[in-house]
C-alpha cells in the first residue's frame, strides 16, 4: 500500500496570526501535490524564546488560533494533519509542547506531550532549559491515522531509542519526529540519529523541521527529511528555508525490513546487574 505524505518546513514567527499565515499556504501546497497526510514541525503555532513574552500568549489547545486554523484546513482539504507540536497551556495551568493529530474531518483525534526536555549547555555557549517552561509528558502515543499506524515523538525524543522501540512494538509503522533542532546539533547529529532510529525499529521516520534565523533570535537547522525502514533517505530539503517535501511511503516495506533484521523480536532485556571488569 502506497501513501503520499507531505512534510512542511517552516520558520515560525513569534505571533499566532503570523504563524498561521506562514504555515497554511505550505499545507495547501503539499495537498496540491497529492499528499493525503501532512506533518508540520515542532512549535508550529508560535516560537518565542523569551518566556515573559511567550507565556501570556499561550492558550489551551482547543482555543489556539493556529490549531483551529489547521483543523479547518484539514477539513476543507480532506487530509490528515499532524501539528508536529503546538506550545499550549494545560488544564492545570502548566505548559505543554504538544503534538495534535487532526483527522480529515477536522477533529483532533490524538495528542502527545513531549517527554524528554532539552536541558543542555552546548559547547558553542548556547543553553536551553525546556523544563523551566514545559511540563513533560508521561506516556508514549501510537495511533491509527488513515492507512498507517503512527508513533508520535518530538525533537529531543530522537536521542532516546527506547521510546522508538516502544512505539514500534506497539505497532507503529511510521514514526514522526517534528523538530526545531539547533544548528550545531543539527549539523552534527540530525540525519544520523533519524536514520539510526529508522534502522533500529524497521520504521519509516518522518522529520519536518524548523529552519533558519527566527525573529526571536534563534537559529534552527532545517533539513526536513523522510527515511525508509531500511535507513534509506527517501527525500530531504537540503536547506533551512521554508518549503514542502512530498514522498510516497510503501507501507509493505516495514514488514519486509523487520523480517530481514528482526531486531525488535531478538532484543534481550537487561535486567540482571552489569559486571564491570
Amino acid at each position: 500500500m502506497s501513501l503520499r505524505v507531505g512534510l512542511i518546513q517552516t520558520r515560525t514567527p513569534a505571533t499566532h496570526a503570523a504563524a498561521l499565515a506562514h504555515v497554511a499556504p505550505l499545507v495547501r501546497e503539499a495537498a496540491a501535490q497529492g499528499a493525503t497526510f501532512v506533518a508540520t514541525p515542532e512549535g508550529t503555532n508560535i516560537l518565542q524564546r523569551d518566556k515573559a513574552a511567550l507565556l501570556p500568549r499561550l492558550t489551551l489547545l482547543e482555543d489556539d488560533p493556529v490549531v483551529a486554523g489547521l483543523q479547518a484546513l484539514a477539513h476543507e482539504l480532506s487530509i490528515g494533519v499532524l501539528i508536529g507540536s503546538a506550545l499550549v497551556k494545560r488544564e492545570d495551568g502548566k505548559v505543554a509542547n504538544r503534538s495534535a493529530l487532526i483527522s480529515p474531518r477536522g477533529e483532533i483525534s490524538a495528542t502527545y506531550d513531549k517527554i524528554h526536555m532539552f536541558d543542555v549547555d552546548l559547547p558553542t555557549g548556547e543553553t536551553s532549559r525546556e523544563s523551566a517552561v514545559y511540563e513533560p509528558g508521561d506516556r508514549a502515543v501510537a495511533v491509527q491515522a488513515a492507512e498507517m499506524k503512527l508513533g508520535l515523538t518530538i525533537c529531543y525524543d530522537v536521542r532516546f531509542p527506547a521510546l522508538y522501540r516502544a512505539l514500534a512494538l506497539a505497532g507503529a509503522e511510521v514514526i514522526v519526529t517534528p523538530a526545531a533542532f539547533t544548528r550545531p546539533t543539527g549539523e552534527a547529529h540530525w540525519e544520523i540519529l533519524l536514520r539510526a532510529r529508522a534502522i533500529e525499529t524497521g520504521s519509516f521516520v518522518l522529520a519536518p523541521a524548523q529552519g533558519g534565523l527566527h525573529e526571536d533570535g534563534r537559529g534552527t537547522y532545517g533539513r526536513t527529511i523522510a527515511i525508509g525502514p531500511w535507513g534509506e533517505v527517501l527525500g530531504k530539503l537540503d536547506h533551512d528555508e521554508p518549503g514542502v517535501l512530498v514522498v510516497d511511503l510503501d507501507l509493505a516495506a516495514v514488514a519486509k525490513a523487520r523480517a530481514a533484521i528482526p531486531a525488535l523480536a531478538n532484543a534481550m532485556a537487561f535486567e540482571a546487574p552489569i559486571s564491570i571488569q
